[in-house]
């Protein structure tokens, strides 16, 4: 990487020519995962539904988790947020597209993915009916207008006074502010998250509840974040303008807190099985019964050994996480498998499996991801890649001496 100084002026850090390339090749993936999904749609409703899910809970995992990771940055001011922050900002303003997204989902799918939308099945089952006050199609909507309502909110805030920091002098006065805003915002990130987790995924099981569910999915997602966000940070530390900023020690600090998560999913994923297994009871260990069955157990062992148990080992090397190069393949390993957790969590609790249509989560998963990474490009060219009227921003970029 460039050892040169760096102009500090806006129209020095736009985003590089390749995004254009890049936005191009998105599409094209998006394009050829959505036909396959409509395929799969006349094939197999239920399916396609199914993959749906999975494909949308995975990628607004990444939109979020980089909104909370943001979030985090204003609280701390490390060097390792500042330099990729505006990455974040743009992954964040993508979340009304995400919504958006979800409706086609929510509106034609519900029945088909949740047991309490089916007045049917409501009809007979007493816990059910307990539950219908929570569990309904129109208070579901409500929660998820209000979910998304308050993560854009503060979401919004933020890119917004972010962006009026370009446009005057280091204003120590607005990085406070952003900070005071961050506060409550990611308050009030976890608290959805809690709450959608039930919605989106707790409740394909309507039976079924753990307390720790919520934290899990957002581990999960901060995981996700930081996949995208080492490997998207490669590709940035490899063309101008930011060949010049992003150094080892930026990769190294996003590895340490990529271990930080590594162990904080495990933490959270052990504890809810080691309490509901140790417990024992019939309404809780189902869950796991379903999930440890009928070929299931292998997809578990490989959660175990590939989203924790490898990326700890690697993780532990300073080395590797001062590597760029070396670090993505652990970043792009963890989005692998993240997304054959969300697999793990839908798919088996549905009684009625085909594996002749397993093929559909990576169409839908492409289909979305294609059409979110479009998106989430060409709000990165909307604004220069770094805050360079940011008062903290020459500490962040300035060169180690070794």
């Amino acid at each position: 990487m460039s050892e040169h100084p760096v102009a500090l002026s806006a129209a020095a850090f736009s985003a590089p020519a390749d995004v254009d390339r890049l936005q191009t090749r998105a599409l094209v993936v998006g394009g050829v995962g959505a036909v396959a999904c409509g395929i799969g749609f006349f094939l197999s409703p239920q399916y396609f539904f199914r993959a749906y899910l999975v494909g949308w809970v995975y990628w607004v995992g990444v939109a979020l988790g980089c909104t909370a990771v943001m979030m985090l940055h204003h609280m701390t001011r490390g060097a390792w947020g500042l330099v990729i922050r505006r990455v974040l900002e743009a992954a964040s303003r993508t979340l009304p597209s995400m919504l958006l997204l979800s409706l086609p989902l929510f509106f034609f799918g519900l029945d088909d993915l949740y047991s309490w939308a089916r007045p049917d099945v409501v009809a007979g089952d007493h816990l059910l009916q307990v539950k219908q006050p929570y569990l309904n199609a129109t208070f579901f909507f409500v929660r998820l207008g209000i979910y998304f309502l308050l993560w854009y909110g503060f979401a919004w805030v933020l890119n917004r006074m972010s962006l009026r920091q370009d446009a005057a002098a280091p204003d120590p006065v607005l990085t406070r502010r952003m900070q005071l805003i961050a506060g409550p915002g990611l308050a009030a990130y976890c608290l959805a998250v809690t709450f959608a987790s039930v919605d989106w995924l707790m409740s394909i099981d309507a039976h079924w509840f753990s307390t720790l569910y919520g934290v899990y999915l957002m581990g999960s997602q901060g995981l996700s974040a930081l996949g995208f966000l080492i490997a998207f940070g490669l590709w940035l530390s490899r063309r101008k303008p930011m060949d010049a900023i992003l150094q080892s020690r930026h990769f190294h600090d996003w590895g340490k807190l990529f271990f930080a998560f590594v162990m904080l999913w495990a933490y959270f994923s052990f504890s809810q099985f080691l309490i509901i297994w140790a417990g024992n009871l019939p309404e809780e260990i189902s869950w796991y019964l379903d999930r440890t069955r009928h070929g299931w157990e292998f997809v578990a062992l490989s959660l175990g050994a590939f989203h924790f148990a490898l990326p700890f080992v690697l993780l532990l090397s300073r080395d590797l996480k001062r590597n760029g190069q070396r670090l993505v393949g652990v970043a792009l390993l963890m989005l692998v498998m993240r997304l054959v957790d969300v697999l793990w969590q839908v798919e088996p609790g549905f009684e009625l499996q085909s594996p002749g249509f397993y093929w559909l989560y990576p169409a839908a998963t492409a289909a979305i991801g294609g059409l979110w990474l479009y998106l989430f490009l060409r709000e990165l060219k909307k604004r220069p890649l770094l805050p360079v009227n940011d008062p903290y921003l020459p500490e962040a970029i300035a060169h180690e001496h070794h």
